[in-house]
């Protein structure tokens, strides 16, 4: 079982930046691939980024590519999410996930286990 708790969200005008971290339990934790995504109102969670296990691969939704940065480190257990140039469509609830399966890295998942989410709120 793995525990996730995301932080860092909060308000922020448009083309400002937030930092969101996500602090993970287990021994394991650099066993594990890790993503964001996030959950707008009234739509479906969507993808957003990924990284490899050793944090050497990522990859990016289209509209976050060349904006937002993940990152981890595996000695605290934290994977991060550097987020630049915010845009209104930002806006969302985000949440962290890990990947247990670490015979394959699959960026768009399946994801097993998730954060409970943390709120960005990019105003214009």
């Amino acid at each position: 079982q793995v525990q996730l708790v995301e932080s860092g969200g909060g308000l922020v005008q448009a083309g400002g930046s937030l930092r969101l971290s996500c602090a993970a339990s287990g021994r394991t934790f650099s066993s594990y691939s890790m993503g964001w995504f996030r959950q707008a109102p009234g739509k479906e969670r969507e993808f957003v980024a990924a990284i490899s296990w050793s944090g050497t691969s990522t990859y990016y939704a289209h509209s976050v590519n060349g904006r937002f940065t993940i990152s981890r480190d595996n000695a605290k257990n934290t994977v991060y999410l550097q987020m630049n140039s915010l845009k209104p469509d930002d806006t969302a609830v985000y949440y962290c996930a890990v990947d247990a399966d670490s015979s394959s890295w699959n960026p768009r998942g399946p994801y097993d286990y998730w954060g409970q989410g943390t709120q960005v709120t990019v105003s214009s």
